[in-house]
C-alpha cells in the first residue's frame, strides 16, 4: 500500500509513540477492506507499540479505531485516509500513542473541562484542503476527553450515507445525529461553538488589553505582512483576525508566488503563521470585527469593537479583512446552499460523483473548476455571462478539449431550482434572445469572484461604489491613522503576492504615521 520512501517517513514519526494501542478494524469481503487492511498491515509493520485485530464490529466497512488499554478514546475513521487525509491518520497515530500535541496549554485543558455527551461524524473528501483541519481537531478533542468521540467519514466510499443525509458538500460535522456545522474549522472554532462561555471570556480578556501601537484587522497574506513589519520596528503590534489565513486558506494550487514554485493554501498559511510567531505580535483569532470608532482627535486613540462585545484600542489601525466569494443573489441560491449550491470544486466535487453539475463563471477559476470537475462528475456546463470566456488561453483549450463539457456564454442564471431538500436544475437566460431555459442537474459551483469584507465599515472610511476601501499609493484610507490592505481595498489584481506587498506598504505607512503624529 505504501511505497518504500513513505514507509520510510512515517517509520520515522512512529518512533514517538510511547504508549502501545491496538488498530481495530472492521472490515467485509469488498476491495476497499483489502485495500485498507493492506494499509493498516504496513503500518504495524513499522512499529512494536502498535498491533493489528481484524474483527471490529463496526457497521461502517471498511472502517478502523485506534484502542489504547487503560484509556476511553473515541476515534474512529470509516475509510481509507489517504490524500490530504494520511497527514490526519500519522497525527491521529502519534497522539493516541502518547506524543503530545502542540496545542497550547490553555486550549488543552478547556478541551480536557468539557462535560457532556459530544458524538461527532465528521464527512470528508480525500481531494478536500479544509478537511484536515476539522479531522484533526476533532480527533485531538477526543484523545484528551472521554466525553467527546469522532468518526470522520470518507464520504465518498459511504455514498449512500451521503444521500440520506444530503450532505453536498465536505466537511460537514454532524453532532449527536443533528448537524452541527459546515466548512473549515480548527480546534478553537469548535471549542467556542461547544463552549457556552468561550466567547464571553475571551471578551474580558481583549478588551483588557492595553492599546497598541499597530492593531491589524484581518489575519489573511496582506495582514501578517503588516504584522510581521510592524513587530520589526519594535512598537506594540496585533492582529484581530475572524479567521487566520483568510481566503488562502481554501485555494488549492497556488503556483505564482514568487519564489515558491508550487504549494496548497493551508501550506502556505501555517507558513505565515509560523512567521508571524517569531515576533511579538498578539494574535487573536476567531475575532470579527463589527464597528470602527475613530479617534475624536490627531494622536488620540482608534477603537475597533467585535462581535463578541470586546473592544480595542490603538494609535493606527491597519484594515486587512479580505474579501467572500461572490453569490449570484439569485432565488434558490440560498436555500440550496450545501444543499447543490457549492463553492469549491475541490472540496465538494467528489461528492458528485457521475452527476451532472454546473460550473458558473468563466473566468480562470471557473473553468479551472470545470476542469477538474470533468474528471470527476459525469457532465458539467460552464455557463458565462459575457460573449466570451475570459480564462488565460491555455485553459480554454484544455476545456474545449474535454467531450463531458458544454460551454453556454451570453447566460443570465435566474434562478436555483430544488426538490425542498436539494438542487434539481438551474434555469437561464439568453442575454441574446432574452429566451429563458432550464438545466436539469444536481450541483451548482458558483466562480464569480469576490466581494470585500467591508460591510462593517460603511459610515466611517471612504469605500468604493463596489464598497472597497478607499486608499492612496501609500494604503493611507480617507481617515488619518487607519490605513488598509489587500483584497479589501481599492487595488487592483487580487493576487496573494499583491496582497503581501501592500501590507508591508501599509505598515511602514502606519509606523511612519506613529513617528510623525504621536
Amino acid at each position: 500500500m505504501l511505497d518504500a520512501n513513505l514507509k520510510a517517513q512515517l517509520k520515522a514519526y512512529l518512533e514517538k509513540v510511547t504508549l502501545p494501542f491496538e488498530i481495530v478494524a472492521s472490515l467485509d469481503d469488498s476491495a476497499k477492506s483489502q485495500e485498507l487492511q493492506g494499509l493498516l498491515e504496513d503500518i504495524v509493520g513499522l512499529t512494536d507499540k502498535i498491533t493489528l485485530k481484524t474483527d471490529g464490529s463496526d457497521a461502517r466497512r471498511p472502517s478502523f479505531s485506534l484502542v489504547r488499554p487503560g484509556a476511553d478514546i473515541g476515534l474512529t475513521f470509516a475509510g481509507i485516509p489517504m490524500g490530504h487525509e494520511f497527514t490526519s491518520l500519522v497525527l491521529a497515530l502519534l497522539q493516541v500513542g502518547g506524543h503530545p500535541s502542540k496545542l497550547d496549554a490553555e486550549t488543552i485543558e478547556q478541551i480536557k473541562s468539557i462535560e457532556g455527551k459530544f458524538e461527532f461524524e465528521t464527512y470528508f473528501s480525500l481531494s478536500c484542503q479544509n478537511c484536515p483541519d476539522v479531522v484533526q481537531a476533532l480527533n485531538l478533542m477526543a484523545v484528551l476527553n472521554p466525553n467527546i468521540r469522532n468518526v470522520s467519514i470518507d464520504g465518498a466510499l459511504f455514498q449512500e450515507e451521503v444521500e440520506r443525509r444530503q450532505i453536498m458538500a465536505v466537511p460537514s460535522i454532524y453532532l449527536n445525529g443533528e448537524v452541527f456545522a459546515s466548512g473549515r474549522m480548527d480546534v478553537k472554532e469548535i471549542l467556542a461553538k461547544i463552549d457556552t462561555g468561550a466567547a464571553n471570556r475571551d471578551a474580558e480578556k481583549m478588551s483588557a488589553k492595553q492599546a497598541f501601537d499597530v492593531l491589524v484587522v484581518g489575519g489573511g497574506p496582506a495582514g501578517a505582512a503588516a504584522a510581521i513589519y510592524a513587530a520589526r520596528k519594535g512598537i506594540r503590534t496585533a492582529i484581530a483576525a475572524e479567521r487566520f489565513g483568510g481566503q488562502v486558506l481554501d485555494t488549492m494550487a497556488i503556483e505564482n508566488f514568487i519564489s515558491v514554485k508550487e504549494t496548497e493554501g493551508p501550506k502556505l498559511v501555517r507558513a505565515l503563521e509560523e512567521h508571524v510567531k517569531e515576533y511579538e505580535v498578539d494574535v487573536m483569532n476567531l475575532q470579527r470585527a463589527s464597528a470602527l470608532v475613530p479617534a475624536s482627535s490627531e494622536g488620540g486613540l482608534h477603537e475597533v469593537k467585535f462581535e463578541n462585545g470586546a473592544s480595542l484600542k490603538a494609535k493606527t489601525v491597519i484594515l486587512s479583512t479580505g474579501a467572500r466569494w461572490r453569490e449570484m443573489g439569485v432565488p434558490g441560491e440560498q436555500e440550496y446552499k450545501a444543499k447543490g449550491v457549492c463553492f469549491c470544486p475541490h472540496c465538494d466535487g467528489p461528492l458528485f460523483k457521475g452527476k451532472r453539475v454546473a460550473v458558473i463563471g468563466g473566468g480562470n477559476s471557473g473553468v479551472e473548476a470545470a476542469i477538474d470537475l470533468a474528471g470527476i462528475v459525469a457532465h458539467v456546463t460552464l455557463l458565462e455571462y459575457d460573449s466570451q470566456l475570459r480564462a488565460d488561453a491555455v485553459l480554454q483549450k484544455k476545456l474545449y478539449s474535454l467531450p463531458n463539457v458544454d460551454v453556454i456564454t451570453s447566460a443570465l442564471t435566474s434562478e436555483v431550482t430544488g426538490d425542498g431538500q436539494k438542487v434539481n436544475g438551474l434555469v437561464y437566460k439568453d442575454r441574446n434572445s432574452s429566451e429563458f431555459h432550464a438545466l436539469e442537474l444536481e450541483g451548482i459551483f458558483v466562480q464569480i469572484g469576490l466581494l470585500p469584507n467591508s460591510d462593517w465599515l460603511k459610515g466611517t472610511v471612504e469605500l468604493s461604489p463596489r464598497g472597497e476601501i478607499i486608499v492612496d499609493a501609500r494604503g493611507q484610507t480617507s481617515l488619518p491613522g487607519i490605513f488598509a490592505a489587500g483584497d479589501v481595498t481599492t487595488v487592483p489584481y487580487k493576487q496573494i503576492v499583491i496582497a503581501v506587498g501592500e501590507g508591508a506598504k501599509a505598515s511602514l505607512s502606519a509606523f511612519d504615521h506613529l513617528i510623525r503624529h504621536n
